[in-house]
């Protein structure tokens, strides 16, 4: 068996291990799936996502917090707030996001979705020209630009919605895209977006990713960017064309689950 079967054998092992809805409770997905409306998901699937970052508990019970303050109802909340509701934002931290961003967040969803039925016309539709955009690098590139561009953005927020721009691996938006576009039989992935395929997702990539990775020997790139978070997509897509970030499970799970070196 050459070396490429074998890791694909064991990946494709811990992805049937791992992508089950046991696995949601203890993930940030968990928060999303708390609700039905395609817009409570989306939103609430976003900060979740830019959550995403340090220990999985305190991500999970600080979404909540703010979906708390939130009424439950992320969407109707952003469309219909008083500024009443809004003082209830207030003093709202996670690591270095805060209440000022959480702020413009609720601006900025307010501001879209009096446009749009979904979250997803604001990567995959350039909002000034309506063309389509087909390219997950394109689409991020994009919705930092059009995410930053009401007339009160404050500069702080800008660095918790990264372009691949910057160099950034964009593991937090990458995998808010995984949950919104992902289609299987399992439910952990949503699948509720249609202007990409699944087989054009990149894929989410962090300290325990890259490690794992790199232990496996499937990367060769040194540092951790967005060229290689490209460089191990294209390694996944050798093993599934059409499903590369499904090893997402995998390889996040042996790192931050197995604690494999």
């Amino acid at each position: 068996m050459s070396k490429q079967a074998e890791i694909q054998k064991i990946l494709n092992q811990k992805v049937k291990q791992y992508n089950r809805l046991e696995f949601i409770e203890k993930d940030p997905i968990c928060i999303p799936h708390h609700y039905k409306k395609q817009q409570d998901i989306e939103i609430a699937a976003f900060f979740a996502a830019i959550f995403a970052w340090g220990n999985r508990s305190t991500i999970i019970n600080k979404s909540k917090d703010l979906l708390a303050r939130m009424d439950h109802a992320p969407y109707d909340f952003c469309m219909s707030h008083s500024p009443k509701d809004l003082k209830k934002i207030i003093g709202f931290v996670h690591r270095t996001f805060n209440d000022t961003d959480a702020l413009y967040c609720i601006e900025f969803f307010k501001y879209h979705f009096s446009k749009n039925p979904s979250l997803e016309s604001a990567f995959f539709q350039n909002q000034i020209t309506k063309v389509s955009i087909k390219n997950v690098q394109a689409a991020l590139t994009h919705f930092q630009s059009y995410f930053m561009s009401l007339e009160d953005a404050p500069r702080r927020t800008q660095k918790h919605v990264s372009s691949p721009v910057s160099g950034s691996t964009c593991k937090r938006l990458n995998m808010f895209l995984r949950w919104m576009v992902r289609k299987d039989q399992q439910g952990v992935d949503f699948g509720i977006w249609n202007t990409i395929k699944p087989s054009e997702l990149i894929m989410p990539i962090d300290v325990h990713v890259a490690r794992v990775s790199r232990t496996l020997g499937i990367l060769k790139r040194l540092q951790t960017d967005w060229l290689t978070a490209l460089e191990l997509t294209e390694y996944c897509r050798t093993l599934d064309r059409t499903d590369p970030v499904k090893y997402d499970f995998a390889l996040f799970s042996l790192g931050v689950t197995e604690k494999f070196m």
